[in-house]
């Protein structure tokens, strides 16, 4: 199935104004948008889609909907482009590896080769030509509904310990509206991200969730990629959303910034603002649906950018130290190699 939605005009699906009737309708499908270029890993993203780059025995984007799925959504729709089929093909069963393993009795291999197909119900949607993070999520609109959701962008790997996403649905459960993922950054780095102005809530303690650690804020305003000295914060946003089906009407009516493509960070931006100032928010495009909050969770956990190349290899090697059949070899090799004065000794 291809998208090719228009932005603007009028919203075709009926879209409750009720916030208290979609908010107590439970999360079970996941968006992951996987279109993009992958062009900091060329030439090796030239034929393979980068997420489908190895992160130690698997494809980056195997973790990302494993993560999905143990967070209970099992319903899972990839974004992605004309070049992206592996992606796809990926999640599906395939019969002559899975043959050629049985025949061979090994066990191991054939259990870890049907995984991927296991993990989900998995959907896809291709998005015609590259218009934004933005219009990636409106390309999932005809397959979510009128139901609140979740979108994991494909970049970003949490480890599976820290419950970022089921803290997140905890949150959704409790207030109602949209949820998004915030993380304190390095002064150097606000530029690269959306940052948020907030106000606390307090902490995720009696959300009702498996973990307590991370603060709860209010959205009160978003900027996309502020230059250092305007950015409100260090309170950066990663790739981790649960959205209202409302931001479909906004992001149809959401006009190209950035880079000219469609951003969700100010698609967000109108619902915080609506939020927080009802009688009528800087840049609302006028819809009619209701105020709704936007809240963040403050994630204090392990993240892994697999979209920068040192991230991307920090990934696997910390992945790879911590696994039982690698780690007792790999780890004392890295110990030796530092040891032995790492690339310098190797320069010299």
């Amino acid at each position: 199935m291809s998208c090719a939605l228009p932005v603007l005009g009028p919203w075709t699906v009926p879209v409750s104004t009720d916030p208290t009737k979609v908010s107590a309708m439970p999360v079970t499908k996941a968006v992951i948008p996987a279109a993009g270029l992958g062009t900091r890993f060329l030439p090796a993203t030239k034929a393979v889609p980068k997420e489908m780059l190895p992160v130690v025995d698997r494809p980056a984007i195997e973790y990302v909907v494993e993560e999905a799925s143990r967070a209970g959504l099992r319903d899972v729709l990839l974004v992605t482009s004309r070049t992206k089929k592996a992606i796809e093909d990926h999640f599906d069963r395939e019969a002559d590896i899975e043959a050629a393993l049985e025949r061979k009795g090994d066990d191991l291999r054939l259990r870890r080769v049907r995984v991927s197909a296991e993990l989900a119900e998995v959907h896809s949607v291709r998005q015609q030509s590259p218009r934004g993070l933005g219009h990636a999520v409106l390309c999932a609109a005809a397959h979510v509904g009128n139901e609140p959701f979740a979108v994991l962008l494909g970049d970003d790997l949490i480890d599976e310990r820290d419950l970022l996403l089921e803290e997140m649905l905890a949150v959704q459960r409790r207030f109602g509206g949209s949820v998004i993922a915030l993380m304190e950054v390095p002064e150097d780095q606000v530029s690269l991200y959306g940052v948020a102005t907030v106000e606390s809530v307090g902490t995720s303690a009696g959300t009702g969730s498996a973990d307590d650690r991370y603060g709860i804020v209010r959205i009160r305003d978003l900027v996309e990629k502020p230059p250092v000295a305007q950015a409100p914060s260090n309170l950066a946003i990663i790739g981790r959303y649960i959205l209202s089906p409302t931001i479909f009407d906004v992001l149809r009516r959401t006009e190209p910034g950035r880079g000219g493509e469609i951003q969700l960070t100010d698609a967000l931006r109108i619902l915080a603002l609506r939020a927080v100032e009802p009688a009528g928010a800087a840049g609302d495009a006028g819809t009619d649906t209701a105020a709704e909050p936007v809240h963040g969770v403050i994630f204090t956990g392990r993240r892994y950018d697999t979209g920068d190349r040192v991230d991307y290899l920090k990934a696997v090697i910390r992945l790879a130290c911590e696994r039982a059949d690698l780690g007792p070899e790999l780890y004392p090799w890295i110990e030796e190699y530092v040891a032995s004065g790492g690339p310098k000794a190797a320069l010299s």
